[in-house]
């Protein structure tokens, strides 16, 4: 295999041979650039912003922050830049997220090896040379031994087909397409659509600036209060004494949200559990609600006091009985859909230039040329924002038209719902691998910890196929297949599939309902075990010097 591409990476190339290319420059594709050339790879990363970031570069909206605590948000491989970057804030904001991009692009040197504003229009695997040939939408043409999808489980906008809204001639955002200049809402009269974790967010802001803000909600959400704050020294001498342990356990597990003694715990006293819900709402942030009792996420008993307490602070929170009512969630579970954390969400609905419309009660019939039309009422808008969200996990994947073996493409491998194995590869796509993909942790957890890991795999077995002279690799079908149905089988187990989630893809018209994280315990050890028995349920092909290497 040949030698890191030297010089930054140009547009408008064509016949350009290397032996990886990574596809997308958030944090897992610039950790598969970094990882790629350190064991001796000629890597290439192409990326549809101008910029590093990911999710971090178009979600700018007012409010985005990380749910995750920002000392851990952070690539946890190198000390080097634990040491040169200080986080400022307990959730960081995503300006200070996205220079944290800049700043280890910079540091590890990776802007060189991307092309930027370029997207993959397809990938084809060329079966007699074993190699994949990538074209992008600038014209160039790539060929490479091994492709690397790391273009992130949220980064395809979901924007609802509304009548009108093409009729609409005042300003029209969406929270994961921000402008990169500052949008003015000062004395404006806007409506937002959408309540989720962006919604969440960008409410209390736009609602300060706006002289009208109007919130069309669908369904109610969870959400727990950030209490963010500035970090202290104390804070960050706290993370550095406990990181060796911290690490340790990211070894041992990769904190699936259903502990393995979900199923055998016993069900607390309701006062022990509410005294519990109290201490966490004081403190701030989901991972403890989520972890609060071990069957939290199984048992519905447990669940439900959860539900009540959260519900009873809304009602504790907005003054309005109604809109109170209409804010609380009820028929699913919590924290099986997304769990929000916000600064003072709920108490905007006390605001009086805030209007929440249930569209449960009366949907949106049209949009106009200045108003939203629901069933029941008239509401002049001068902007319009979508905070709704993402053809989550696999939008962005097929949103590539990639053909395997025979000319198969991904989308119709995937027209019943994906099928991976451990996330990382599909049958009948050799050598392509989708970092945090269906059937793996994915979007649960700490994500950043989680493209690491498969970043780290996809490495080890790279080097494994040059030690032993093997060109391709590839899962076995059946193998697949028992993946999947042991993914679906763990969340079947739990509360998540009662409720209708991005998780399950039902926010997206004609998406097959298939759940497509992992949410149990043990994954990285399956993998670990997988490799260690010979790379089980995978077939290795080929040899490279019959096939040629690329660079040569």
């Amino acid at each position: 295999m040949g030698a890191s591409v030297p010089g930054r990476a140009s547009t408008n190339e064509a016949g350009i041979e290397c032996d990886v290319v990574v596809v997308g420059a958030g944090f897992g594709g610039l950790y598969a650039l970094h990882r790629m050339r350190e064991i001796g790879l000629a890597v290439r990363g192409i990326e549809a912003a101008p910029d590093v970031g990911g999710t971090w570069y178009w979600n700018r909206y007012p409010g985005a922050r990380c749910d995750v605590p920002s000392l851990f948000y952070s690539y946890s491989w190198s000390p080097e830049l634990r040491r040169e970057w200080r986080w400022t804030n307990r959730y960081a904001g995503q300006e200070e997220i996205l220079n944290y991009a800049r700043f280890a692009a910079d540091r590890l040197d990776l802007r060189r090896l991307i092309q930027f504003d370029t997207r993959v229009a397809g990938a084809t695997f060329d079966e007699p040379t074993a190699r994949w040939v990538v074209e992008t939408d600038r014209g160039d043409r790539l060929r490479a031994r091994f492709v690397i999808m790391a273009t992130g489980g949220l980064s395809v906008p979901n924007t609802p087909d509304i009548p009108g809204v093409a009729d609409f001639a005042g300003e029209i955002y969406h929270t994961a397409r921000w402008p990169q200049e500052p949008v003015d809402f000062e004395g404006k009269r806007v409506g937002i659509i959408g309540t989720g974790s962006s919604g969440v967010q960008a409410i209390p802001m736009i609602a300060k600036a706006a002289r009208q803000l109007v919130v069309f909600q669908r369904t109610p959400n969870f959400s727990v209060p950030a209490h963010n704050r500035p970090l202290t020294d104390e804070d960050h001498r706290g993370f550095d004494d406990g990181l060796d342990s911290y690490l340790s356990s990211l070894e041992q597990s990769d904190f699936g949200r259903v502990p393995p003694t979900a199923f055998t715990a016993e069900v607390p006293p309701r006062d022990v559990q509410w005294a519990r819900y109290e201490q966490l709402w004081r403190e701030g942030g989901s991972g403890g609600f989520l972890k609060a009792f071990p069957n939290i996420l199984v048992h519905p008993d447990v669940n439900e006091v959860c539900a009540d307490f959260v519900r009873q602070k809304i009602r504790e929170t907005v003054k309005d009985p109604k809109t109170a009512e209409t804010l609380s969630p009820s028929g699913y579970p919590f924290g099986v859909k997304r769990l929000c954390v916000d600064t003072d969400y709920f108490d905007t609905y006390n605001r009086p230039n805030v209007e929440l419309v249930n569209l449960r009660e009366e949907p949106i019939e049209k949009i106009t040329a200045n108003a939203v039309d629901t069933a029941a009422r008239h509401f002049d808008l001068d902007a319009l924002v979508f905070a709704t969200g993402f053809d989550a996990v696999t939008g962005a994947l097929l949103a590539v038209d990639i053909r395997g073996r025979e000319g198969a493409t991904l989308k119709d491998a995937w027209s019943e719902g994906p099928r991976t194995y451990l996330g990382l590869t599909v049958a009948g796509f050799p050598n392509l691998f989708t970092i945090t993909g269906p059937g793996s942790p994915s979007v649960i957890g700490n994500v950043i910890t989680n493209c690491e890991y498969h970043v780290d795999w996809i490495a080890e077995c790279l080097t494994h196929m040059r030690r032993h002279d093997l060109a391709t690799i590839e899962p076995d079908g059946e193998a697949q297949i028992a993946w999947g149905r042991h993914v679906a089988e763990v969340a079947d187990r739990t509360l998540f599939p009662k409720a209708n989630s991005w998780y399950l893809g039902v926010n997206i018209p004609g998406k097959p309902r298939v759940f497509m994280p992992y949410i149990g315990e043990g994954y990285r050890t399956t993998c670990k075990e997988i490799v260690a028995d010979g790379y089980r349920g995978f077939r290795f092909g080929g040899s490279t010097r019959a096939l040629g290497e690329a660079g040569k």
